[in-house]
């Protein structure tokens, strides 16, 4: 019998992922989005997560056993972003009480559960790296926080199970996405070789010397259901990482091989995207001209603020995967590769020339 999942943010790196993971074992899939793409085999479900009737009168009639909520919305402020996030979650979840038929929750958050949200990022007293789940919550208020007792007090009312899962940075592809360090490397990638600056790394002495891990969005995805089919893993939170670790001295020299262009030498001087790429909108939509691309607008595909938070962090940042490997998760991904993977897909679909 086919089994059934919504996919919540399904237009987005995560959510994308996700749904194609799902077609491919075979489940059947309902996409809900502000605005559905036009996906082969993913029913579009269009809905505002923050309108609690309108989200109740779009999943009438769905009846999902699994959901995966990979989406949230970027406020001004942290209390902004926890009654926001957190509404949107509990209006998914009380839209789809009526039906009776989720049997598991997975909630995507990230590894600001450990170093804090925007307004505290990586300040102050943080756990010890590798980051391990047993470290539990900072003190201090995160919609990351919100969100799961969300789920979790839905979980007691509706008697499903659930499971969080904790990536570090992920690799895919989305267009229009607010965190999305693959797509925005390769477009500053391509800039740099147009106009022959400098391909600098823009971030942390900390972040260039040391340990450093990502995750693959199709590594996300196979986590996320194997959480949501493995009895062990059912009411567990999980950190979700490709499995090797790396320094960006090294990667960051990968990257600029690919594109055929020198890294330049890093002086310790911290040099952030969102400065060298502030004056670029004109320089890409000539490129998109003159190589037919598929989106002229560079802020639809590079993120440089949310890169330059990844890259500018004071601290390394490792992860610890022990609880998932010891319940059987055992997934590997090469992050150079990931890389790689995303920037031919890019070139394939026409976003980079």
């Amino acid at each position: 019998m086919t089994k059934t999942a919504l996919v919540v943010g399904a237009s987005g790196i995560v959510g994308s992922a996700t749904a194609d993971h799902l077609l491919d074992h075979g489940w059947s899939v309902h996409g809900l989005a502000r605005r559905p793409a036009d996906r082969p085999n993913v029913q579009p479900v269009a809905a505002d997560l923050q309108d609690s009737s309108a989200t109740a009168q779009a999943l009438n009639g769905i009846a999902p056993e699994a959901v995966f909520i990979t989406t949230w919305l970027r406020q001004e402020t942290e209390a902004e972003n926890i009654r926001v996030n957190a509404a949107m979650v509990k209006n998914l979840l009380d839209g789809l009480r009526p039906a009776g038929s989720v049997r598991h929750v997975a909630l995507v958050t990230g590894l600001k559960h450990y170093l804090g949200p925007f307004e505290a990022y990586g300040k102050g007293v943080l756990p010890q790296t590798p980051f391990r789940e047993s470290q539990g919550r900072l003190d201090v208020q995160n919609f990351y926080y919100a969100q799961e007792d969300e789920v979790f007090a839905a979980a007691r009312r509706d008697g499903f199970t659930w499971s969080v899962h904790r990536p570090h940075t992920v690799i895919g592809k989305a267009v229009g996405n607010a965190m999305n360090m693959g797509t925005t490397l390769a477009v500053y990638a391509t800039l740099c070789r147009e106009t022959g600056r400098p391909f600098r790394f823009p971030g942390s002495p900390a972040q260039w010397n040391g340990l450093t891990d990502m995750t693959d969005a199709g590594q996300l995805a196979r986590h996320l259901l194997w959480a949501a089919t493995t009895p062990a893993a059912a009411n567990e939170d999980f950190n979700i990482v490709n499995g090797d670790v790396f320094r960006w001295s090294w990667m960051w020299g990968r990257i600029a091989d690919w594109f055929g262009i020198e890294a330049a030498p890093f002086d310790g001087t911290v040099q952030p995207l969102e400065g060298q790429m502030a004056g670029d909108a004109p320089i890409w939509r000539d490129i998109a001209e003159r190589e037919g691309l598929a989106e002229p607008d560079l802020a639809r595909l590079a993120s440089p603020w949310h890169t330059d938070a990844d890259l500018g962090r004071p601290i390394e940042v490792v992860t610890d995967m022990g609880k998932s490997r010891r319940l059987g998760f055992t997934a590997y991904q090469a992050t150079d590769d990931a890389f790689f993977d995303l920037f031919e897909r890019l070139r394939a679909d026409r976003l980079i020339p």
